[in-house]
């Protein structure tokens, strides 16, 4: 079966236009509920949100969706996405919800889902929602129906949670750190998390009113974290993304350092301290000049399809811990449950402190490739993936690469594209690798 609701990471659209509605919503919720109700009498749900205007809408669907199937609900509030995951897991929920559209701008939203463990749930599960979504709703009576309560201190708890992952013999005094929450679920949040462990702490993009989530700051927009940095004379900058799932990271010198270097840096550490990593996880997209230094150190690395519940999945099979994605979406599982921005960003300060060593320092080992990427536009009926040209070409680039560079040619998933990656150690050539493998395409 296919999914049509579920996307890569929950349900997520325009608000107003379907599925993102308030109907739509309620009765997601009252299938959700009678899908718990399949396994637990009396289920409980968290629900979090982050700080678009359409938040308290969908927030009032869900709640009202899950009663009237006889499901308890506890609202937490505006809260990272990994939040909610923490707190279902330590207040044996049956299930948390997040209403929100990560890094996307304020029109749209979206809701996900994590299990009682705090990760996000499986192919099946969704199908199971979708199969319920077909059926007639089943209203519960009067004295079944679901109650509502708050949680007031949601966000404290998670705090104390993020804080415990940092060293207990280290400190972030002494260092000046601009946090950029993009507006979004943790402008309250990840300010405290490091001004409580010692830092002078400068915030950007704390400042939420409901429509300016993700808008010119966050992870997607580092260019505002750079100048602020800059003008601070920050020694660190640490950008999160509108639910707080995603990291990028700034030095002192301007300097931005994506997921793929985060996660060599994360694992880079737990060998400094002498722990074993026998692998880490990786995507498609993941720059080869990590897998060459991992590889360098003795540590497997596997590529995952991209998208972290991917990464995440390859990480339960083999049993390890590390993975992540170039986007900023890390996984440190010894951690928490799910990718967590400021969890990361905390590992990667710790590996800092604890050496004595800046970013750039720490990942010497590490010199991107360039990457060259373009995108394909298809005429209607191309069959570009059958081309014996494109074939051809394909195994001449592969060819001429050989171990200094790799080729992934991949469709989208949303539009009529193919897109075209070439990495090289040198940029011309994967230019003009990229260049030919488009030609090819085109031809076809």
């Amino acid at each position: 079966m296919t999914r049509k609701y579920f996307g890569t990471d929950g349900i997520r659209g325009t608000v107003g236009q379907a599925p993102i509605t308030p109907d739509f919503v309620l009765r997601l919720a009252h299938a959700v509920g009678r899908v718990l109700k399949r396994t637990e009498a009396r289920p409980t749900v968290l629900i979090g949100k982050d700080t678009r205007i359409s938040g308290y809408m969908l927030e009032s669907a869900l709640e009202s969706g899950f009663n009237s199937a006889g499901v308890d609900v506890v609202l937490l509030g505006p809260l990272p996405t990994p939040g909610v995951a923490y707190l279902t897991r330590t207040q044996r929920a049956s299930l948390g919800v997040v209403i929100s559209a990560s890094h996307n701008a304020f029109p749209d939203n979206g809701i996900k889902f994590f299990s009682a463990q705090g990760a996000k749930l499986d192919d099946a599960w969704e199908l199971a929602v979708e199969a319920a979504l077909e059926e007639a709703p089943v209203w519960a009576d009067s004295p079944n129906l679901g109650k509502t309560r708050r949680l007031d201190d949601a966000a404290g708890r998670y705090i104390e949670f993020c804080k415990s992952t940092f060293a207990n013999d280290l400190t972030l005094k002494g260092l000046k750190i601009v946090v950029d929450a993009a507006h979004g679920a943790a402008y309250h949040i990840a300010p405290e998390v490091f001004h409580e462990l010692g830092a002078d702490v400068t915030c950007i993009g704390c400042s939420p009113d409901g429509i300016n989530i993700n808008d010119g700051v966050g992870a997607t927009h580092p260019e505002s974290l750079i100048k602020a940095v800059k003008a601070y004379g920050a020694d660190y900058g640490v950008a999160l993304d509108g639910d707080a799932d995603r990291l990028q990271l700034v030095d002192a010198e301007g300097r931005l350092f994506n997921g793929d270097e985060v996660l060599y840096l994360m694992v880079a550490e737990r060998l400094a301290r002498d722990e074993k990593v026998p692998g880490a996880v990786g995507t498609l997209m993941t720059n080869m000049a990590v897998e060459v230094a991992l590889q360098a150190r003795g540590v497997e690395f596997v590529r995952a399809r991209v998208g972290d519940r991917y990464v995440l999945e390859e990480l339960e099979k083999r049993g390890w811990l590390l993975g992540g994605e170039g986007s900023g979406h890390l996984l440190a599982l010894d951690k928490h449950s799910t990718g967590d921005g400021l969890i990361s960003a905390l590992q990667v300060l710790q590996a800092c402190v604890r050496s004595g060593k800046t970013l750039a320092q720490l990942l010497t080992d590490v010199t991107l490739f360039p990457q060259t990427l373009i995108n394909v536009r298809l005429q209607a009926g191309q069959d570009w993936a059958g081309s014996k040209l494109l074939a051809s070409e394909t195994e001449a680039v592969k060819t001429e690469l050989g171990n200094n560079g790799r080729v992934l040619i991949r469709p989208s998933g949303t539009e009529p594209l193919v897109r075209v990656m070439v990495e090289a150690r040198d940029a011309g050539q994967a230019l003009a690798c990229a260049e030919r493998l488009v030609a090819a395409i085109k031809a076809a």
